[in-house]
């Protein structure tokens, strides 16, 4: 399978339960990876493939218009984005809050997700696109 990876994308978002995370929104770091269409590397058209400049402006449309209250959620929400709306066969979605607690760089989850089969082997706990369990 072949990969399109997105690193380091940053977008304000509206997270959390506490008060403080509820007067103004977050800047959240999202580390991308989708399978894409084998197609695209040989036809050479942007048609044959999953667009990561729609991925991205679409993720901040709807992450600008909506609150969650976990990451945990926020993160399910780009999985399923990602798998349905964009048709990828498989996802990996690493998603962080920032500087959320004295001494903590980042805080967040990973998500994977895959259609039966689609998963790939990489995905056991090694690197995958830049990420690693």
């Amino acid at each position: 399978m072949n990969f399109i990876f997105i690193e380091g994308l940053r977008v304000d978002a509206w997270v959390g339960i506490y008060s403080r995370e509820r007067i103004a929104p977050q800047t959240i770091e999202f580390d991308l990876s989708f399978g894409m269409p084998e197609s695209a590397a040989t036809r050479d058209n942007i048609d044959d493939t999953i667009d990561y400049a729609e991925v991205i402006e679409y993720i901040r449309r709807e992450l600008a218009e909506r609150h969650f209250n976990l990451i945990e959620t926020l993160g399910e929400f780009v999985a399923d984005l990602l798998c349905g709306e964009f048709a990828a066969p498989w996802a990996r979605i690493r998603v962080a809050k920032l500087g959320v607690m004295k001494g903590v760089r980042r805080v967040g989850v990973y998500i994977q997700r895959g259609k039966a089969g689609d998963v790939p082997a990489e995905a056991g706990g090694r690197e995958v696109a830049g990420m690693r369990e």
